[in-house]
C-alpha cells in the first residue's frame, strides 16, 4: 500500500499508533527534537543551481553565436573596426538578455517556498506551542483554524465545520469541506481526499485537529517542486531554425572563400586581394543583423501583445505560439468566469431560467421566452428571499474613479462562500432588498451546515413576535424532512407525484453539470429547541437553485477560432466529471464522437494506452499535478506544440514542460506565473487565441525579413562571384558590400518585422514545429530573386564598364545602387508569399519610411563629396539612372508576373475542379 493511500484508508487510532502519538498529548519535545534530526526540516529543497557566470558562458554556446564571433574575427581583420564592434554589442546584448530571462524562469522554487506557513500551532507535551513551520515533524498534532496555512501535509483526525480552500493544489475554487473519515477507495483523486490537508492551502471555515503524515519534500508540495525542478523547457522551434541556419551560412562562407580564392588566383589575380575578396564574401553571407532584428521584431511583438492583454516573459515562446496545435486549458476562471451563478430556479413546478452572469446584480428570470417578476410568483419569491436571510455571505460594492471623465465605476464582489454569494445576487436580480429583509426579519439563532446534515437553518423573528426556520441544503436531505409544498401560491401536502416530478427536474439539471440546492421553511410556534432534528422536520418545500461557474461570454466564439485555425482545445480540471463536460460540451470543446476521462481512469492507462487515445480525449477531470504532466508529454510525443494553461501551484510542472506555458495574470499563483512564458493579464481564454494570432504573424514577419535578408546576400555574392568567374573586376568593393548589409538591408528588415498580418492568419493549420525556415516558398524566392538581382546588378555593371573600361569607379557605383534598389524594390514582394501585386504597398507606412531613408542615405554616400571617396562613389547622369531604375526593377517586375500567372491558372484549377 502507498504512502498515500495508506492515510486515507486508515482510521484516526491506527493513524496515531503508526506515529506512536496521543492526540490530546502530542510529542514530547525530546521526541520531536529527535526527528527532526532524523527527518529533516520541514521545507522544500532545490538541486545545485548554476553559477552566475557559468550561467552567462552557456549564453556563447549558441551556435548563431558562434557564427557571428567568426563574422566579428572578419570583419577585424579586413580593418572593418566599427561593424567588428556592431557585432560584438549585439552578441553581448543577446547574451545579457538570455541570463536575464533563465534567471527568472528558475525562480518557481523560490515562489513555492513562499506558500509555506511561517508558523504553525501544534500539540507538545499536552501543551500548545507555536513554532516556525520548518520545524514541524511528522507526528506532530497541529490545530486549524480559519485563516490558517496548513504547514505540512495532515491526516484530518477531528473536523468542526473545517473548510480549506485547496485551489493551489486543484485549480478549484470552492473549499472543500474536512472530515476524519477514513476514505476506502485507494485511488480517490486530489479533489477529494477529504480526510487530508494539504502544505500551503488555507483554512477558509471552522476549525479541526490533524496529525502531520508527510513533512517538506515528501508532501504533495514537495512532489510538485520536485516535479518543476526535473522538467526540462522545450527547445522553442525558432531556436531550433536559427542553429539549422547558422550551420548553413557558416559552411556557404567557408565554400565561398575557398572558391573565389582558387578562381581568382587562377585568372591571374594577386592572391592577397583574392583573400580579401573572399572574405568580404563570407562577410555577405552572413546576415550580421539577423539576431538583432529577430529580437527587435519579438520585442515589438511582446509590445503588442501587452496591448491585448498578454504578458511575454519568455521572448522566444512569442514566435512558438505560432505553431501552436493544441491548447491545454483549465477550466475556472480561464474558459469560466470563476464566478458561482444561478443559472435556473425550479419553483410551482416550473423551470425557470435566470439571465445574466458574474456578480453584477442585474439580470431577468425567464419562463420558456416570457421575462416573468418574481413578485408575482410567490414561490419563486420566497425562494429569493430564504436564498438571502439563510446565507451568510455579503455582496460588497467597491466604486472607483475610472476612465478619462474620472466617472464612477461599481465593481461587485463576494465576501463568504461563493456558493452563498451566488445565492444572494440572484436574489437582487429577483428585485429582493436585502438590507430591508435583514430588517425585517432579525435573525435569532444559526444551525450552521455541517458534513452530516448537509443543511442549514436559521430562525428568524418578524417585530410582531412571528418566527420562522429557513433552510437550504441538499435536495434529497431537504426533501425526506418535507412533508407540504408550495404549489400556486397555496401550501398543499407534498406527494409522491411531487417528489417524482422534483426528482426528474433534478436529474435534468445535474446533467447540465448544474449544482443544486433545496429551500424549504416552516412556522415556528412557542419554544425554540437547541436541537437541529427537532427543528429541521416537517417543512414546506419551496423549490430548488441551479448553479454553475458559467462559461465566458466570448470563449465560445474564441474556440471556433481555434477550430478554423486548426488547433484543438483540451479541457483539463479539477473539477468533476459531469460538470467538466456539460461546460466542454457548451462552449464546443466536447461532441458525442469525443472521449472525456477522470484522474483515476487515466491511472490506469499505461503511456502507450494514453498515446493511443490522447488524440480523442477532449476533457480531463479531477486530475492531479502528474495527471497533467503526462497528458503534455503524450500530446508532445504525438508531434503536437503544446499551450498548457494554469493558476495553481499544481499546473507548474505542466506549465514548464509545455512548448508554451501560459499562467493566469489575476487569480495565478507566483510559482506558475514563474513556470511561464506568457501571462494573461486578464485570465481570459480569448486573449490566448489573440497571442497565436500575433504569434503567427511575428513568424510570418521572421520569414519575411530572413527572406528578405538571404535573397538579398545571394544577390551580393552572386555579383562578386559570377564577375571573377567571367574574368571582369570586382562589382562592389568590401566597403560597399557592409554598407548594404547593415544599412539597406537593416532598416527595410525592420519594418517587415512590424508587417500588419494577412487576412488568411486564422484560416490555414499550424505549421509543423520542425519544419525549415525555408519551406513553403521561402527558399525558392530566396534563390530565385537573389538569382534574379545577381544577375541584373551585374548586367547593369557589365553594360557601364564595357562602355568604359577606364572607369571602374563609375560601374562600381552603377552596381551599387542598381544592387541597393533592387534590395529595396524586393522588399514589397517579401510582404506575400503570393505575389508582389497581392498586398497593397501602402499597409506598412514603416516600411514605406525605412525604404525612403535607406534610398535618402545611398543618395547622401553617391552625391556628398566627403563620403564619395570612403565608399569608392561618383555622381551619376540621367542616362545612368534610367540604366540603374531599370535593371533594379526587373527582378521583381518579372517574378510577380510570374507568381500572378501561377496564382491565377491554380484559382482557375481550383474552380474548375
Amino acid at each position: 500500500m502507498s504512502e498515500k493511500s495508506r492515510w486515507l484508508d486508515w482510521d484516526v487510532n491506527r493513524v496515531l499508533e503508526h506515529f506512536n502519538v496521543r492526540s490530546q498529548q502530542g510529542l514530547s519535545h525530546q521526541e520531536a527534537e529527535e526527528r527532526l534530526k532524523k527527518i529533516g526540516f520541514n521545507q522544500l529543497t532545490q538541486a545545485k543551481k548554476a553559477s552566475f557566470f557559468s550561467l552567462f558562458i552557456d549564453q556563447f554556446r549558441d551556435f548563431m553565436v558562434l557564427v557571428l564571433l567568426a563574422a566579428t574575427l572578419i570583419s577585424g581583420l579586413l580593418g572593418e573596426y566599427t561593424d567588428a564592434i556592431a557585432i560584438i554589442a549585439i552578441v553581448i546584448i543577446n547574451a545579457i538578455l538570455g541570463l536575464v530571462q533563465e534567471y527568472r524562469a528558475e525562480k518557481s522554487l523560490d515562489a513555492l517556498k513562499q506558500l509555506s506557513a511561517p508558523t504553525a500551532k501544534v500539540i507538545r507535551a499536552s501543551e500548545i506551542n507555536r513554532i516556525t513551520s520548518n520545524e514541524v515533524v511528522p507526528g506532530d498534532i497541529v490545530l486549524l483554524e480559519s485563516g490558517d496555512r496548513v504547514p505540512a501535509d495532515v491526516r484530518i483526525i477531528r473536523a468542526d465545520n473545517l473548510h480549506i480552500e485547496e485551489a493551489a493544489l486543484t485549480g478549484e475554487s470552492l473549499p472543500v469541506e474536512k472530515s476524519s473519515d477514513r476514505l476506502p477507495h485507494a485511488d480517490v483523486p486530489l479533489g477529494d481526499r477529504t480526510n487530508l490537508a494539504y502544505m500551503g492551502t488555507m483554512v477558509v471555515q471552522g476549525t479541526g485537529r490533524g496529525i502531520v503524515v508527510a513533512t517538506g519534500m515528501g508532501t504533495e508540495m514537495g512532489r510538485i517542486a520536485h516535479l518543476i525542478e526535473s522538467t526540462e523547457e522545450v527547445e522553442t522551434p525558432l531556436k531550433r531554425r536559427l542553429e539549422q541556419l547558422g550551420k548553413i551560412l557558416i559552411v556557404i562562407a567557408l565554400l565561398l572563400t575557398v572558391v573565389v580564392v582558387m578562381t581568382g588566383i587562377w585568372h591571374g589575380q594577386e592572391a592577397y586581394n583574392m583573400f580579401l575578396a573572399g572574405v568580404s564574401l563570407a562577410v555577405a553571407a552572413i546576415p550580421e543583423g539577423l539576431p538583432a532584428i529577430v529580437t527587435i521584431a519579438l520585442a515589438l511583438g511582446v509590445q503588442r501583445m501587452i496591448r491585448r492583454r498578454a504578458i511575454v516573459r519568455k521572448l522566444p515562446s512569442v514566435e512558438t505560439l505560432g505553431c501552436a496545435s493544441i491548447i491545454c486549458s483549465d477550466k475556472t476562471g480561464t474558459l469560466t468566469t470563476n464566478k458561482m451563478t444561478v443559472t435556473n430556479v425550479w419553483a410551482d413546478g416550473s423551470l425557470i431560467s435566470v439571465k445574466g452572469t458574474g456578480y453584477e446584480p442585474t439580470g431577468a428570470f425567464l419562463q420558456g421566452s416570457r421575462t416573468i417578476s418574481p413578485r408575482h410568483n410567490h414561490s419563486l419569491q420566497r425562494l429569493l428571499e430564504i436564498s438571502i436571510l439563510c446565507n451568510n455571505a455579503q455582496l460588497v460594492q467597491d466604486t472607483q474613479r475610472a476612465g478619462m471623465l474620472r466617472r464612477k465605476q461599481a465593481n461587485w464582489r463576494i465576501e463568504g462562500d461563493p456558493t452563498e454569494g451566488a445565492l444572494l445576487v440572484a436574489g437582487v436580480k429577483g428585485e429582493c432588498d436585502i438590507d430591508a429583509l435583514h430588517r425585517t426579519w432579525k435573525r435569532v439563532r444559526e444551525y450552521p451546515f455541517d458534513s452530516n446534515r448537509k443543511m442549514m437553518s436559521v430562525l428568524v423573528q418578524r417585530s410582531d413576535g412571528k418566527q420562522q426556520l429557513l433552510t437550504k441544503g441538499a435536495p434529497e436531505v431537504i426533501l425526506a424532512r418535507c412533508s407540504h409544498l408550495v404549489y400556486k401560491g397555496r401550501i398543499t401536502l407534498l406527494n409522491d407525484t411531487h417528489r417524482r416530478d422534483i426528482a426528474k427536474s433534478m436529474e435534468e439539471l445535474a446533467r447540465k453539470g448544474l449544482r443544486n440546492l433545496a429551500f424549504a421553511y416552516r412556522e415556528v410556534a412557542g419554544s425554540v429547541s437547541q436541537n437541529e432534528q427537532t427543528m429541521e422536520r416537517n417543512l414546506v418545500f419551496i423549490g430548488l437553485a441551479a448553479m454553475i461557474d458559467p462559461p465566458r461570454e466570448e470563449v465560445k466564439e474564441s474556440i471556433r477560432r481555434c477550430h478554423q485555425a486548426g488547433i484543438q482545445t483540451v479541457m483539463i480540471t479539477g473539477d468533476h466529471h459531469i460538470t467538466a463536460e456539460a461546460i466542454a460540451r457548451q462552449i464546443g470543446i466536447y461532441t458525442n464522437q469525443d472521449l472525456a476521462v477522470n484522474g483515476s481512469q487515466l491511472q490506469q492507462m499505461s503511456d502507450e494506452e494514453l498515446d493511443a487515445q490522447v488524440n480523442q480525449i477532449r476533457v480531463y477531470a479531477r486530475v492531479s499535478p502528474e495527471h497533467k504532466l503526462r497528458v503534455v508529454k503524450s500530446l508532445q510525443r504525438q508531434g503536437h506544440v503544446v499551450a498548457m494553461t494554469g493558476d495553481g501551484v499544481n499546473d507548474a510542472p505542466a506549465i514548464k514542460a509545455a512548448d508554451i506555458g501560459i499562467a493566469m495574470g489575476t487569480t495565478g499563483t507566483d510559482v506558475s506565473k514563474e513556470a511561464s512564458a506568457l501571462v494573461l493579464a486578464d485570465d481570459n481564454f480569448s486573449t490566448i487565441v489573440a497571442a497565436i494570432e500575433e504569434g503567427r504573424s511575428i513568424y510570418d514577419n521572421i520569414r519575411k525579413f530572413i527572406s528578405y535578408l538571404l535573397a538579398s546576400n545571394v544577390g551580393e555574392i552572386l555579383v562578386m562571384f559570377l564577375a571573377m568567374l567571367v574574368g571582369l573586376p570586382l562589382p562592389l568593393v568590401p566597403i560597399q558590400i557592409l554598407w548594404v548589409n547593415l544599412v539597406t538591408d537593416g532598416l527595410p528588415a525592420m519594418a517587415l518585422g512590424v508587417d500588419p498580418a494577412e487576412e488568411n492568419t486564422m484560416k490555414r493549420p499550424p505549421r509543423n514545429s520542425r519544419e525549415s525556415i525555408f519551406a513553403r516558398g521561402v527558399g525558392w524566392k530566396i534563390m530565385t530573386r537573389g538569382l534574379l538581382i545577381g544577375l541584373s546588378t551585374l548586367a547593369a555593371f557589365w553594360v557601364s564598364y564595357t562602355e568604359i573600361p577606364s572607369d571602374l569607379m563609375r560601374a562600381q557605383t552603377i552596381a551599387f545602387a542598381t544592387l541597393v534598389f533592387a534590395q529595396l524594390i524586393y522588399v514589397f514582394d517579401c510582404r506575400s508569399q503570393r505575389s508582389v501585386f497581392a498586398r497593397s504597398p501602402w499597409d506598412n507606412r514603416w516600411l514605406l519610411l525605412a525604404v525612403t531613408s535607406s534610398a535618402l542615405l545611398l543618395m547622401v554616400v553617391m552625391y556628398y563629396p566627403p563620403l564619395q571617396p570612403i565608399f569608392h562613389t561618383v555622381s551619376l547622369d540621367m542616362r545612368e539612372w534610367i540604366l540603374v531604375i531599370i535593371a533594379s526593377a526587373l527582378p521583381t517586375l518579372l517574378a510577380g508576373l510570374l507568381d500572378t500567372i501561377v496564382l491565377r491558372r491554380h484559382q482557375y484549377e481550383a474552380k474548375s475542379a
